[in-house]
């Protein structure tokens, strides 16, 4: 929470600090507090180091670089305070140690006082997502965007209902979450290999009945082509993350990866069991033996049923699902 108004520092009370490793530096007796940006420095970590403790004032007018009035905004946005009246010159000075271990009683932490884009007055909302309002800017949005502005925090660009309304979630809660994703994308699993991979295209097009062909036609033409029954890394990465985003979207961080998690780990199994039911052996009785005989029907006799591929479950209430053959008993 930002303090009341700017405080006042010591010079050994900087000293103790950037002992304890923060890096605070002075500019005309404003004293700001780097420590969260030196990893970020464009000159590097060591030479914004280096400067811990002094004042930055010569180092800004350069040589050897000049900083613009961008960063000198940024710059703004770290401040905390001001070096006590007549100290200024000590910042480069050795401070008395028993001054530095008086000072190093002091709390570590510092209130940022300042932001560099007062939002109130900015051409945009902040608190609203961004890339649907940056096109109304017109001709004022070339100086808009090379405005430095906001470091803290992460820039909005779409909406979310998660940002405003989020439920607080147990942790014991997160197993049967990572679930949920493993039985989503069975449902996933049916819908897609349903619905896309077994869509009719126009005779017509050329171009679709390519797609479809490229997608699941070549697998049904040649159910035993082993190079043919997982889908290839690179299109699947693509996939996958689209289904990251929407879930990123749609939900808070924590439950959207816990439910990615999931379903990643059942769109796994799934290949693997694909696989498995085209090359593998089960023992007559066991489950995936059932699986087995009920997808090789789906390949040479329902192809317009039987869309589970690891499980039957979507088929039924689908009303997809092969019947079971009957034989008449002989007399």
């Amino acid at each position: 929470m930002a303090t009341a108004g700017p405080r006042s520092f010591s010079a050994a009370e900087v000293r103790a600090r950037c002992a304890q490793g923060a890096c605070l530096v002075s500019c005309r007796r404003r004293l700001y507090d780097l420590s969260g940006f030196v990893r970020l420095h464009p000159g590097g970590e060591q030479l914004l180091r280096r400067r811990a403790g002094t004042d930055v004032s010569a180092a800004l007018d350069g040589p050897p670089h000049r900083h613009s009035e961008n960063a000198r905004r940024w710059l703004e946005q770290y401040y905390v305070g001001d070096i006590e009246p007549g100290d200024e010159q000590s910042l480069s000075e050795t401070v008395d140690e028993k001054e530095v271990s008086a000072a190093a009683q002091t709390p570590e932490h510092t209130d940022l006082c300042y932001r560099t884009v007062p939002v109130e007055r900015d051409l945009v909302d902040w608190q609203k997502p961004l890339l649907w309002q940056v096109g109304y800017l017109g001709e004022k949005y070339d100086d808009w965007v090379s405005y430095t502005s906001l470091a803290q925090g992460n820039t909005r660009l779409f909406s979310s209902f998660t940002t405003e309304y989020s439920i607080p979630v147990h942790k014991y809660y997160f197993p049967f979450i990572f679930l949920l994703g493993m039985v989503l994308w069975s449902l996933l699993e049916y819908l897609i290999h349903r619905f896309v991979f077994h869509m009719k295209p126009p005779a017509s097009n050329y171009y679709l009945i390519t797609l479809h062909f490229l997608l699941h036609g070549q697998h049904h033409k040649s159910p035993f082509d082993s190079s043919r029954l997982v889908f290839p890394p690179v299109p699947a990465s693509l996939v996958i993350g689209f289904f990251y985003g929407v879930l990123r979207l749609l939900l808070p961080e924590v439950l959207g990866l816990c439910v990615f998690v999931g379903g990643l780990c059942g769109y796994v199994i799934y290949d693997m069991m694909h696989y498995y039911l085209h090359y593998g052996s089960p023992k007559k009785g066991t489950y995936l033996y059932g699986l087995k005989a009920y997808h090789v029907k789906h390949h040479f006799e329902h192809q317009k049923s039987g869309f589970g591929i690891s499980t039957r479950f979507w088929d039924y209430p689908f009303r997809t699902l092969i019947p079971e053959e009957t034989f008449k008993k002989e007399d």
